[in-house]
């Protein structure tokens, strides 16, 4: 299992697209088994036997999960039952809980990134390259993704492993290799280094902490959900709730943190409060009005910025040039518009400014987002929502696949808005980003807020454990010795996470 780290834009992805056959190399030579193979598209390379899961996925969200894994592989299994045998065997032998007849639409990032895997293990890849896999995982599993790797390799497989995680990096790698702007700079031993020197080899700056240290909470209401409620009929045409009985209040200057495993109704809640999906009960209230039942675009000029999970499905155009998605989203407000119609350079302008402030490394502003890795196009990103001063930023997965000079900047610009007084929905699958960031922790399972805990004390595998439904009300840290005016009956405590919650 060999591990490639490097900053965002440091050519892993690149690198790794070369493996595949997606891109030719200029020079250089690659040896597979021993022979050396030049590799004109991605069926010669499944042809040696590699295979890629991509940090983007590479699937047709109006098929069947089905029909994506055997899409470009009929000949192998076919495209009926041979085929579903394979898929549920080769899903059962890895643990991947795989449905072969959902649409991929209907599925969360997580089932989306075990799609992929199966697809490549269907094809019968012995050589997996791995860009980013867990990095909307929570550590239950990601440890599973691990020993199902770990297996992979005792079988005679060879797993490359890209990743911005550096602990993830340490503890699963047998050995290291660190690019930075397109070239090798060293490689570690993971059994000697420690994260810190592997970051300061990657970027050349010490590991940075999300943990938050002062308290800027205020008793200023900014946004009000009172018993949310959302129905969806499934397929049998049952009526079930995807959110029940949701109630919070974020306050200015404070930071929620919402945690739980993909799927549970984070993705549902966050489109509730954009009003892309309309709620069948309850109240949501942004700054004292009703905005239950507002139009998105009535939601975004009031004032809210919104991070979304998947940048290039829900944040991006990526066809287009940069400074035209500097304007999405704001297409009614300064500097984009002017007399109701767009301001193309003042938003060059601004665009400009912000591949500057939020160091979006790239070659200009005409360039195409789909040009930028994935850490800039997400720093253009947090740049354009953050350039409004939001009253109230949705940050869904906000440092997802950046590299950690970018992640402690996008922390850093939470951290200095939050001091001036934004409130910040926060949802991540970084149980140690969730916990350093946030005020206030729930956790949410099955539609529900179950539990809350105290960032100060919680632990990411208390976290953790709680997100599969193993614990609800109020999670006290249970290990000796306690904050100061804590109990040992306050651990014991049974309340319900909404009472919880309000006693707090």
């Amino acid at each position: 299992m060999h591990a490639l780290c490097g900053e965002n834009g440091a050519g892993k992805s690149t690198l790794m697209k070369i493996l595949y056959g997606m891109q030719k190399p200029d020079e250089g030579t690659i040896t597979v088994d021993g022979a050396q193979v030049s590799f004109g598209s991605p069926a010669d390379a499944i042809a040696r036997g590699i295979g890629m899961v991509h940090q983007h996925f590479m699937l047709a969200d109006n098929l069947t999960v089905l029909e994506n894994v055997v899409l470009g592989g009929e000949k192998l299994h076919g495209i009926g039952s041979r085929a579903r045998k394979k898929i549920q065997e080769i899903s059962d032998a890895y643990g991947l809980g795989i449905r072969p007849d959902v649409l991929v639409e209907e599925l969360g990032v997580a089932d989306r990134q075990r799609v992929e895997i199966l697809k490549v293990l269907y094809r019968g890849a012995r050589t997996l390259i791995l860009d980013e896999p867990t990095a909307v995982l929570v550590p239950q599993e990601v440890e599973a993704l691990f020993d199902n790797l770990r297996e992979l390799k005792s079988e005679g497989l060879t797993v490359i492993f890209i990743s911005h995680k550096l602990g993830e990096v340490l503890s699963v790698a047998d050995e290291i290799t660190v690019v930075r702007r397109g070239t090798t700079v060293g490689s570690a031993d993971p059994r000697t280094t420690t994260s810190r020197q592997l970051a300061e080899l990657m970027v050349g700056s010490e590991l940075p902490s999300p943990e938050t240290r002062e308290s800027t909470v205020t008793d200023v209401p900014m946004l009000k959900v009172e018993d949310l409620r959302l129905t969806a009929t499934d397929t049998d045409g049952v009526v079930r709730d995807v959110l029940a009985d949701i109630g919070f209040t974020i306050h200015q200057g404070e930071i929620l943190g919402i945690a739980g495993v993909e799927g549970n109704g984070q993705a549902e809640l966050v489109e509730a409060i954009m009003g892309l999906r309309d709620p069948d009960g309850g109240v949501i209230t942004l700054d004292g009005t009703d905005i239950s039942h507002a139009p998105t675009r009535t939601r975004r000029e009031s004032g809210i910025g919104y991070i979304p999970e998947d940048r290039q499905r829900h944040g991006l155009l990526l066809e287009a040039p940069l400074w035209e998605n500097r304007v999405l989203g704001h297409v009614t407000e300064a500097p984009n518009s002017r007399r109701g119609l767009i301001d193309g350079k003042a938003a060059r302008l601004d665009t400009e400014r912000i591949v500057r402030e939020y160091d979006v490394r790239t070659p200009g502003i005409e360039v195409t987002a789909g040009s930028l890795s994935g850490g800039n196009q997400q720093k253009l990103i947090v740049g354009r929502e953050m350039s409004h001063h939001p009253k109230l930023l949705i940050a869904a997965h906000p440092t997802r696949g950046v590299d950690v000079g970018a992640q402690a900047q996008i922390w850093d610009q939470i951290k200095d808005a939050r001091r001036d007084g934004l409130a910040v929905l926060l949802i991540s699958a970084d149980l140690d980003e969730l916990i350093g960031l946030s005020d206030t922790l729930r956790v949410m399972y099955r539609g529900r807020l179950v539990a809350d805990a105290d960032p100060a004390t919680i632990t990411p595998e208390e976290l953790g454990s709680a997100m599969t439904g193993a614990a609800t009300g109020h999670l006290a840290h249970t290990v000796p010795p306690q904050r100061d005016g804590a109990t040992s009956e306050t651990a014991g405590t049974g309340e319900t996470g909404e009472t919880a919650g309000e006693a707090r």
